[in-house]
């Protein structure tokens, strides 16, 4: 009988122990795969949705601003020198190195008008740009053509005009497309009509006052076109907005390392179960060992049917283990994550690690177990029987 044979009947016959020891590896394995998983998803999910929402690079008109603060409160500025960005520089945008990673140029000029007696800021935006860099937005109604204009749920509210009515803006009647719904942001407060008309209402024809950029920026280099851009604009302020995208990303970073550690614990757990479970297995077996070397087995047989059993044991761990892993991560992503883009993704790489770890974990718990058998001597052994 081959030694293959014999590790394969002792599980079989053993069928309570090799399931403890499967149990533990499985458990440690699955947690490692789950996390890992989890975090790649919803990295991916990041990504894609820098890929393809909001602007991510602002340019601003450069100027020498002193803010008056202390302690969180604001005193104001004091402005010594204020230039406008002429909307011909923003043409330049579209000549940079890497302007196939622009998704979106949105100019935008801003200005105080009067409404009746309040005053509010207007913003003069390109409206199919504003679809990519704010797509978010939610209007009720239509998007403002010329002489037109969409209002913010806080100004139609304070106002009382709805859709279809009549705003008064420095004397002159505009029609209100449409009311942008609730979005928590300074939106709420303006008035919005096309670029053209906030212009010619502001008098500040030719010039904006700041522009919105989205960049693919999965993969592409942002630090790279924010110098581009600052080349090809000197007069301006360019900056890449990623405060928050830094922040949460940081967060995944800090979770995977965490995660990482907690993983690890568990594994280590795993191993031990199986040192423990083989070392019992092996006391057990005395008798069975001392025949096996009273009919010629050498001390390196008896070692490699403890190995060839906890190695067969701990292939099956990796295999269920990166399954029940994979479905735990999706379980997750489904009860955690708001997000129905992302999904958790088969990863041969991932699943060949899961197999190394188990195989790896379940060798090295067995070592010893093995060591102990292959010392045993047959004579004790066999008196015991």
């Amino acid at each position: 009988m081959r030694i293959k044979d014999i590790a394969i009947k002792n599980l079989l016959r053993r069928k309570g122990k090799a399931a403890f020891v499967l149990a533990g590896l499985v458990i440690g394995v699955a947690t490692v795969v789950a996390i890992i998983s989890y975090v790649d998803a919803m990295t991916a999910d990041i990504n894609e949705k820098l890929e393809k929402y909001g602007a991510n690079i602002l340019i601003v008109p450069r100027t020498d601003n002193l803010a008056l603060s202390y302690g969180g409160i604001t005193l104001g500025g004091v402005s010594y020198e204020m230039q406008e960005i002429r909307q011909a520089e923003v043409l330049k945008i579209g000549s940079i190195k890497n302007n196939k990673n622009i998704a979106a140029v949105g100019p935008i000029v801003l200005g105080g008008v009067d409404t009746g007696g309040r005053r509010v800021l207007m913003a003069g935006v390109d409206f199919e740009a504003a679809e990519i860099l704010k797509p978010w937005w939610k209007v009720a109604g239509a998007y403002p053509r010329s002489n037109q204009a969409l209002l913010g749920s806080e100004v139609a509210r304070v106002l009382g005009i709805a859709t279809g009515g009549t705003v008064m803006v420095d004397g002159q009647p505009i029609t209100v497309a449409g009311i942008l719904q609730p979005t928590g942001s300074q939106d709420d407060q303006l008035i919005f009509t096309d670029l053209g008309t906030a212009q010619a209402m502001l008098g500040k024809s030719g010039v904006v006052s700041m522009v919105e950029v989205a960049a693919l920026c999965k993969d592409c280099p942002i630090t790279d076109m924010v110098r581009q851009i600052s080349g090809a604009m000197p007069l301006a302020k360019v900056m890449a907005i990623q405060s928050v995208v830094k922040g949460r990303m940081e967060t995944l970073g800090q979770f995977k390392k965490f995660s990482f550690g907690i993983s690890a614990v568990i594994v280590l757990i795993g191993g031990l179960v199986v040192l423990v479970t083989l070392m019992g297995s092996v006391r057990e077996r005395r008798q069975e060992i001392g025949i096996f070397r009273a009919i010629g087995f050498r001390k390196r047989n008896v070692m490699q049917i403890i190995f060839l059993e906890a190695g067969i044991v701990s292939f099956l761990a990796g295999l269920i283990g990166y399954g029940v892993g994979i479905l735990g991560a999706a379980l997750g992503l489904r009860l955690l994550s708001d997000s129905h883009s992302s999904g958790v993704i088969m990863d041969p790489a991932l699943a060949g690690s899961a197999l190394l770890i188990a195989v790896t974990v379940g060798l090295i718990a067995s070592a010893y177990p093995a060591f102990l058998a292959s010392r045993m001597d047959p004579n004790d052994a066999l008196k015991a029987m």
